[in-house]
Order: structure tokens, then C-alpha cells, then sequence
């Protein structure tokens, strides 16, 4: 009896707090909330305004984070009847790290800690943001494929910064006088930045070069910076799609004055007019009338 009470009670709890945390309005008060709190860090900034208002700016930041606290604790309760989808979510958890941090001693004792636990409440307006969600969920899951392009690119770097020293390293000191120095000047190069003293540099020593750097360019510049830009569009298509898959479909609404009766009643009407059809075609078909003569004579002699 006591079990079942505790549920009913859990399920109505978790009914009436989704009713609020899915309420626009909410939604609207703590992405207006994560903004005033922005504006407060941007504030703090300056060391006049901090000397001027250093009490009403804390006690703004003490509302914050109590603001902050009940949100979450909303949220929480919206899961009450199932706790385990609450940490499912990754902004929950997100959410919900946040706000227990700020409390730990350490963070309160960490100025630097404490700012950045609150510079990342700022990054909670990402789940009040579609577009802003999927683009992170989209860096996030392009992070192998960019690992991947950072293995061919640093491989690419590692082969033409060693040509290079041992092309140019004599001719052009300050841009391939090492191998590190190699490796800065192609990597700028990626980039197109310091193109043309590079080569200015390279043809000083030898007009072949221009193939050397023209080859460099082609590959680092053009064809991993497409495959980059290839892995990334990917991947936002991945986090469009699971956008998509966590919103749910959306249910199609019948338009109004559209009744079903009405509709397959059409279909039979139309069904009906087309048998008619095919019936006056067969009857004034030729083959019709000959076997209807044939039927007639075989009536007669019978």
C-alpha cells in the first residue's frame, strides 16, 4: 500500500514539474536568466564598476546560483518517476555538475575555479538553442574524423618541412634554417599566410621550387582543408538527424473538413464511374456483338 502510494505521488510530482520545465515560458526565464548572468560576468570586469557595486553584484551572483539550483532541481523532479532517463541526458548532467561544483569548498575558495564554473552556466544556452545544440553535438562527433585529418596533416608537415630543410635550408635560413622552423613556415602556409616571401625566398635559390610550394599548397591547403570541411558537414548532418530522432515525430494534423466516410465514399463513386466505363466499352465493343449474335442463334436452335 505504502509502495503504491509512494509511486502515485512520485508520477504526480514528475507530471506537474514537466509541466513547468516544458513550459515555453520556462524555457523563455532561464535563457533570460543565462544572459543577465553573462552580462554580470562582463561587468565584473571592470575593476571600478566591481569596487563600486561589489555588494549587489554579489548578492546578484548568490541569486543566480539559487536560481540555478531550483531549475535543476525542477528538472530532477520532472524524472521523479524515472530517474535513470535524468542522467541519460547529457545537458542534465551537464547541468547538474555546474551547479553541485559551485557549492564544493574548494570552488568557493577558487576565484579562478569559481569564474569559470560560472562562465560555463553561459554555455547552458545551448539547450534553449537548436541550431547552437547541433553545431556542438556536430564538433563533438567530428572529433575522430579530425583526428584523423590531424595524423595526415602532421604526416604531410613532418615530409615537406624535412624537403625543405634539405632544399632550402642554406638558401633560405629564416624560413627552413631548421626543421622547426620548416614546420612553422609550412604550417602558416596552410593558412596562405607568408605565401609570397616564401616563394620569393625559394626562387632565390632555385626556380624548380615553385613545384615544391605549388604541390604543398595543392595538398595542405586545398585538399585536407575540403576533407575537413567534408568531415564537419557530415557530421552536422548526423546531429541534425539526431535532433530530429529527440524531438520525436511530429504528428501530422488533418486539415480541417476533412472527414474519412467523406473520402472513401468519393473513392467508391469513382471506382463505380470507372466499372461503368469499362462495362459500356465491352458492350459497345465488336467482339461483344458477335457473341452476343453467337448466344442469340445458339438460343434459337436450342
Amino acid at each position: 500500500m505504502l509502495d503504491r502510494t509512494a509511486v502515485h505521488l512520485r508520477r504526480g510530482l514528475a507530471r506537474r514539474s514537466r509541466r513547468i520545465v516544458d513550459s515555453y515560458a520556462f524555457s523563455s526565464a532561464v535563457f533570460c536568466l543565462i544572459a543577465a548572468n553573462a552580462v554580470l560576468l562582463g561587468i565584473e570586469t571592470y575593476s571600478g564598476l566591481m569596487y563600486q557595486w561589489h555588494g549587489a553584484l554579489k548578492a546578484a551572483e548568490h541569486f543566480f546560483l539559487a536560481v540555478f539550483t531550483i531549475e535543476i532541481l525542477l528538472r530532477a523532479a520532472a524524472h521523479a518517476d524515472r530517474p535513470r532517463d535524468f542522467l541519460r541526458d547529457p545537458w542534465n548532467v551537464f547541468d547538474l555538475i555546474v551547479v553541485v561544483v559551485a557549492f564544493m569548498p574548494f570552488a568557493r575558495e577558487n576565484a579562478t575555479a569559481l569564474r569559470l564554473l560560472r562562465l560555463a552556466r553561459v554555455l547552458r544556452a545551448a539547450r534553449f538553442l537548436p541550431q547552437l545544440r547541433i553545431v556542438i553535438v556536430a564538433v563533438g562527433k567530428s572529433l575522430p574524423g579530425t583526428l584523423s585529418f590531424a595524423l595526415v596533416g602532421a604526416l604531410l608537415l613532418y615530409v615537406y618541412a624535412m624537403v625543405g630543410w634539405v632544399l632550402l635550408a642554406e638558401g633560405d635560413p629564416e624560413h627552413f634554417g631548421s626543421f622547426g622552423r620548416a614546420a612553422l613556415t609550412l604550417f602558416l602556409l596552410m593558412t596562405l599566410d607568408g605565401l609570397g616571401d616564401a616563394v620569393r625566398g625559394g626562387l632565390e635559390v632555385s626556380r624548380w621550387t615553385i613545384f615544391y610550394f605549388g604541390s604543398f599548397v595543392l595538398l595542405g591547403s586545398f585538399l585536407l582543408v575540403n576533407l575537413l570541411i567534408g568531415v564537419v558537414i557530415n557530421s552536422l548532418e548526423e546531429a541534425r538527424e539526431l535532433e530530429k530522432e529527440r524531438e520525436g515525430p511530429v504528428p501530422r494534423r488533418q486539415p480541417r473538413g476533412d472527414d474519412p466516410t467523406e473520402a472513401l465514399r468519393a473513392q467508391l463513386a469513382a471506382a463505380r464511374h470507372a466499372l461503368d466505363a469499362v462495362e459500356s466499352g465491352l458492350v459497345a465493343s465488336p467482339a461483344s456483338c458477335v457473341c452476343r449474335g453467337a448466344g442469340q442463334a445458339g438460343r434459337t436452335g436450342a
